[in-house]
């Protein structure tokens, strides 16, 4: 008999693995050239994938993060669940409301479409449960805006209920500027007198971290909260000449680097239970699995957080420009 995956409020303060750039041959992290096999087909993108679990788990990582829009993600993840092999304590989340339109190419006209309808969310969940069946035990409304009728359509929220009723966790993601006004909405949304979303995952890192007091609300109701993009979609990762300054001489004092830094800094709030990491080979992986040891100070911590924010607006401007690769 199959060991019981662990309720996710059991998740404190770890690194899971996020599949957004693992999934498909195109996403908005830098660099991605010198990290992926060449051409990015699908067998030699999926044996990636694979490798990479196959890592992370190994070093304890039990948290893993798909979508419907990353491209084969949650295929990629179903074959690795089901290789036969024994992983105890693996939870699994994933995400509807975007359509992956890319047809697995590097550039596309559009890589997804965004969609929160009622409709969408009967043929994705659909698809989900094919691929995933009894391992979805997280299942979010993927980059809820303050404008998403996920926070609105009653009859949506009923059937959200209704999964949530069966033992999966009903949750949102959210980007952009208005991050925080979206979470506080999303923590009034109730059906039965019972609050509906009990996870929320947000974009936070030391460049944009102006959702952490709406994050540590949705910590103090209950919900699950899951850091994204801690990194920055990688610029986080690389020496920089207004990283450096600040983010050097921590680096150098906890013998790591950047990302395990950046990594760290997300770790350390009260209020976070999962920071995801991105890593697309093994190596960014174990220099990410640093970031656990790493106690920051709060002489290391205060000034990394102040310091190096950005203005929301010009953060997710930079991050809306950032191409394909």
């Amino acid at each position: 008999m199959a060991t019981q995956p662990p309720s996710l409020d059991s998740a404190q303060h770890q690194i899971g693995l996020g599949l957004a750039a693992l999934g498909r041959p195109g996403y908005i992290t830098s660099d991605r050239e010198r990290d992926l096999p060449a051409g990015r087909g699908v067998d030699a993108m999926r044996r990636r994938t694979h490798k990479v679990l196959d890592h992370a788990y190994e070093r304890g990582v039990r948290y893993f993060d798909a979508a419907r829009s990353y491209g084969r993600a949650e295929e990629f993840l179903a074959e690795w669940l089901n290789d036969g092999s024994e992983r105890p304590g693996v939870v699994v989340g994933s995400k509807w409301g975007y359509t992956y339109t890319a047809d697995w190419q590097i550039e596309a006209e559009q890589q997804e479409v965004k969609d929160h309808s009622s409709a969408t969310y009967s043929r994705q969940l659909a698809e989900s449960r094919i691929l995933l069946g009894s391992r979805l035990n997280l299942y979010q409304v993927h980059s809820v805006t303050t404008d998403s009728p996920a926070l609105t359509d009653v009859s949506l929220h009923k059937r959200l209920a209704a999964l949530a009723a069966e033992g999966v966790t009903v949750g949102i993601t959210t980007s952009g500027p208005d991050q925080a006004d979206t979470i506080r909405a999303a923590l009034d949304v109730s059906v039965g007198g019972a609050p509906l979303f009990r996870s929320v995952q947000a974009t936070w890192n030391l460049l944009e971290p102006s959702a952490g007091p709406a994050l540590a609300e949705a910590h103090g109701s209950g919900c699950m909260v899951i850091v994204k993009e801690a990194l920055a979609n990688g610029r986080l990762v690389r020496p920089d000449a207004r990283l450096d300054p600040l983010l050097g001489p921590v680096a150098e004092a906890t013998e790591t680097s950047y990302d395990a830094v950046a990594l760290a800094a997300a770790l350390q709030q009260p209020w976070s239970d999962v920071v995801l990491a991105g890593a697309v080979t093994t190596g960014q992986l174990d220099s990410n699995l640093r970031a656990p040891a790493i106690t920051l100070g709060p002489d290391q911590l205060s000034p990394l957080v102040t310091d190096l924010a950005e203005p929301p607006a010009a953060y997710w401007t930079h991050r809306s420009r950032l191409p394909w690769n």
